[in-house]
């Protein structure tokens, strides 16, 4: 069997934090390409090119300083060049961008590559909520597989135990995925649901707005338990409603993609960190953003928007009063303190 050609897609904070596991895992295992490709969007840092920065130093100095990069590790700043002859795409990019890529690449892809996608955020479709595998593939026409987990990057980075979760639908590629993902310190699981694996990854961080609003009123630990749990139940109510190609059972949520996932992104990670500065300071999510995150992207409060979006349609709203309450603050000027009271009312009270 030929060894498989990996390309990354994608080189910001997350985007890195991989490429030191895929780099070293393909540097290792006969079934991988040694080299891998990392496309990286080009910028000037301290008056150098990123990629070259990379491509000497191994180091993302920008999106993730002070952590070695394997040298096998390419950055190639051209997108058509990096996905050349490439089996497996890792799709690790900002969700606005995702379209324009699958536009830049369609017709210079192989026909039977695998896309894998770890992009936390969801787009909104004609009928409402699409996910990113989904418009991936219907650009691309490739089969497509997700990865999400309680995985905070920078502790990823830095080789701390944690675990992941592979959605794939398709028993031959799953285990491929895992070998090229699995190390010591970063257990992977692979489930079917893929659907349900990515809806997770997309609204635990309209969750983590509000267990942000939680701390930034002041509230403690076990208001945030209850955000969480009734976030979770939410998160369950909304799969099922949403996930309709095959099933949803309760087991895919107590992965790391699901409950796990939601815990870490509320105490830890920037959906939590801006609702509690918004909640503190009054400025808005678009003030804080540029301020407080370096160039990334917030996905909760766009995420809330869609979801919101699609309930609506389905005259569902009254059902997510968590979901419903994080886009009311976000969006339609509600005061934060709102919040609570939308907990206190709660219909898994009633």
């Amino acid at each position: 069997m030929a060894a498989k050609k990996v390309c990354i897609i994608g080189s910001g904070n997350w985007g890195s934090a991989i490429a030191k596991i895929v780099g070293a895992n393909a540097e290792k295992l006969a079934k991988f390409d040694t080299t891998v490709n990392m496309w990286v969007f080009e910028e000037m840092v301290n008056g150098r090119k990123l990629t070259e920065i990379i491509n000497t130093d191994h180091e993302n100095v920008k999106y993730l300083p002070g952590h070695k990069l394997p040298p096998n590790v390419v950055a190639m700043p051209d997108l058509l060049d990096a996905v050349k002859g490439a089996d497996i795409l890792i799709f690790v990019i900002p969700h606005q961008f995702v379209k324009k890529v699958c536009d830049t690449i369609k017709g210079h892809i192989k026909a039977d590559a695998v896309g894998m996608s770890l992009i936390k955020g969801v787009d909104e479709g004609p009928e409402g909520l699409k996910l990113i595998s989904e418009v991936i593939r219907e650009n691309l026409g490739i089969t497509m597989t997700v990865l999400m987990g309680a995985n905070l990057a920078n502790e990823v980075a830095e080789d701390k135990f944690c675990e992941t979760t592979i959605g794939c639908k398709c028993k031959e590629i799953g285990p491929i995925l895992k070998d090229l993902m699995q190390t010591t310190n970063f257990r992977v699981t692979v489930v079917e649901e893929a659907d349900v694996v990515e809806i997770c990854g997309a609204l635990k961080n309209i969750v983590a707005v509000g267990a942000g609003f939680c701390d930034g009123l002041g509230y403690g630990d076990n208001t945030k338990a209850a955000v969480i749990r009734l976030g979770l139940m939410e998160m369950i109510a909304f799969a099922r409603l949403f996930c309709t190609a095959g099933p949803v059972s309760a087991t895919t949520f107590l992965e790391s993609c699901g409950v796990a996932d939601l815990i870490t992104t509320c105490y830890g990670g920037r959906n939590r960190k801006i609702g509690e500065a918004f909640a503190k300071t009054g400025k808005t999510i678009e003030e804080l953003e540029k301020e407080m995150l370096n160039g990334q992207k917030l996905q909760g409060p766009a995420t809330a928007a869609e979801v919101n979006h699609i309930l609506k349609h389905k005259q569902m709203v009254d059902k997510f009063p968590l979901f419903n309450a994080v886009h009311q603050i976000c969006f339609e000027g509600h005061p934060v303190k709102e919040f609570i009271s939308c907990l206190q009312n709660h219909p898994e009270h009633m």
